[in-house]
Order: structure tokens, then C-alpha cells, then sequence
């Protein structure tokens, strides 16, 4: 996603002459593009994320669109407190971007992974997070970043195409043709991609309606979402996030408030480090069952029981 996040902005940026890039000393081989565009309005701020954040409210105060961008974890985790008083509570349009979403930075360990994001930011006022899970929807993501003109957060990972049986929405994506399926499975973020494998593994790829949902916080459900689930009573939900304020505990709490004749949901999400090791994305997404075998496995339980 990242090149293509930053050839977007490109486009943007000759197009905008109020939008400024900061960049937390990174961008080697993938922003080049970027400075040659928007020359003194992309701005190296070094290692200092708090202070990026603090020059990017005071620039948006002044009229200005500003990206900040930096490796997930530096970018949400550090400034959160900059990111609050600064951005959120005066409504500006600060767009905190953070590369390598979830597992994405593998074996760099904890401190460089980011599986709290979206937690620690969909309840801050003002703030809407996006967690795309294909270049499609990313780029409408960034459109519509653009045009709301309030604090947001970007979550990128190594998403994929838009496969040619959904449609992009203005939650995520859908199927172009639902309401007849036993399953609806609902993710986000390009652990999405191992959804779409595990379903076309299964065999029962008619017989399962898949959605995406890649902004946050969700007050209600989609409508075709919400139908989706009461035709069949059954739904699972899969992202790369601790389950504490994250798409599954968010579903649940809508699919209650709906009233909704759910009879089962399973919620696939990051665990942790349950054996303590470190590794690359795959190794921590089969540790927390993310990984295509076993969200295939959870998929083939609703189909095999007893």
C-alpha cells in the first residue's frame, strides 16, 4: 500500500497547495516522489514524532492540510497525548498515518508492532480512524480524508486489489450480491486477504457473505451488513487488533443494540505474544489463528456441525 499511498498523494499534493507531508525520518525509496512534488512543503522532522505532530496542529490551525507519517507504533503510541489536546480537541485536519499496521513490522518485535491502534485512537473526539484492507477502498479512504477536513488516522499494511466480487461502499466493501449465504464474515485491514483465501479454500465461497469495514468508531450497522447478519445468524469477525475496542467487540455491541437473531459469533483478533517468541507477520498471525488454515478451519465449523 505504501507506494501506492504515496503516489496518491502525489497527485493530491500538485493539485493542493495547502497540504504539507512530515515525515518522522522515513520515506527512504518510497517518498522521493513526494519532495520532488511538494519541495518545501514536505518536511523532514527527524525522530522527534511528538514534536511533528505539535508542528503539523499549528501549520493546520493556519489553513493547512497536514499528513503525518511515520512507522505505526511511533506514530500512535508516542503522540497520543499530541494527538489529543492538539488535534482532536480543535478539530483539525491532521492526518497521523502509520505504516505497517498490526503484525507489519514481524520480526522488529513488540515495540515496532501496532495491535492497539485503533483502540487507543477510535475514541478520541473528532477522530476517524481508516484501516483499509485493499488499495481500492485505501484510496477512497484518502479521498474522503481529504475532504472531511478533521483529525483522522490511516492504518497501512500490504494490501491487495479489490477483489472483482465486492464493491467498494462507504463503510468498505461488499459483495455485489448478498442475502442468500449460511456465514457473514466481516474483517478489516489486509488480514483480509487471508479471509479471501480461506474462503475460496473452503468450498462454500457461494454460501458466504464477506464484507469489509474499514472505518472507525461504527455507530450502527450498514444496513446491508445488518441484513446480511439476521438472514444468517451466524458471523465471525477477523482483524489484526486486540479484541478490547477493536471490530469484534465494536460488531458485537451493534448486532445487541440492533437486536439483531444472531445465534453465533467468533471473533478472530491478535493475541498477543502467547509463546513469547518473535517472528514475521505470518508466525504472529498463526499464533493468533489469523492465519488462513485456521480462520479456514473456523469457516468449515459452521458448515460441519453436528
Amino acid at each position: 500500500m505504501r507506494k501506492h499511498f504515496s503516489n496518491l498523494i502525489g497527485r493530491i499534493a500538485a493539485e493542493n497547495d495547502d497540504v504539507v507531508f512530515i515525515t518522522g525520518d522515513l520515506g527512504y525509496n518510497a517518498l522521493e516522489n513526494l519532495a520532488d512534488i511538494m519541495g518545501d512543503r514536505f518536511i523532514n522532522a527527524g525522530v522527534a514524532e511528538q514534536n511533528m505532530v505539535g508542528m503539523a496542529a499549528g501549520m493546520a490551525y493556519r489553513g493547512f492540510r497536514v499528513i503525518c507519517y511515520s512507522i505505526a507504533p511511533f506514530v500512535v503510541y508516542r503522540c497520543l497525548e499530541q494527538v489529543r489536546n492538539d488535534v482532536c480537541f480543535h478539530n483539525l485536519p491532521v492526518f497521523i498515518v502509520g505504516n505497517g499496521g498490526g503484525y507489519g513490522y514481524g520480526i522488529m518485535g513488540s515495540s515496532h508492532h501496532c495491535i492497539e491502534d485503533v483502540a487507543c485512537f477510535s475514541g478520541l473526539p473528532n477522530m476517524r480512524v481508516y484501516a483499509p484492507s485493499f488499495v481500492d477502498d485505501m484510496n477512497h479512504c484518502i479521498e474522503e480524508m481529504f475532504q472531511r477536513r478533521g483529525p483522522a488516522y490511516l492504518r497501512l499494511g500490504l494490501g491487495k486489489n479489490l477483489p472483482g466480487n465486492m464493491e467498494l461502499t462507504n463503510y468498505g466493501a461488499a459483495p455485489r450480491t448478498w442475502g442468500q449465504a449460511s456465514v457473514t464474515i466481516v474483517a478489516q485491514s489486509p488480514v483480509a486477504n487471508n479471509v479471501i483465501e480461506a474462503i475460496n479454500q473452503s468450498g462454500h465461497a457461494d454460501n458466504i457473505d464477506f464484507f469489509v469495514v474499514n472505518r472507525m468508531p461504527q455507530v450502527v450497522l450498514p444496513q446491508a451488513l445488518a441484513a446480511s447478519m439476521a438472514a444468517t445468524g451466524n458471523v465471525i469477525t477477523v482483524e489484526e487488533h486486540i479484541a478490547t475496542g477493536g471490530l469484534g467487540q465494536t460488531v458485537s455491541s451493534l448486532i445487541h443494540a440492533a437486536g439483531l437473531p444472531v445465534n453465533r459469533l467468533i471473533s478472530l483478533h491478535a493475541q498477543g505474544y502467547p509463546s513469547g517468541l518473535y517472528g514475521s507477520q505470518s508466525f504472529h498471525q498463526a499464533e493468533s489463528g489469523l492465519d488462513v488454515a485456521n480462520i479456514l478451519k473456523v469457516i468449515n465449523s459452521y458448515f460441519h456441525r453436528s
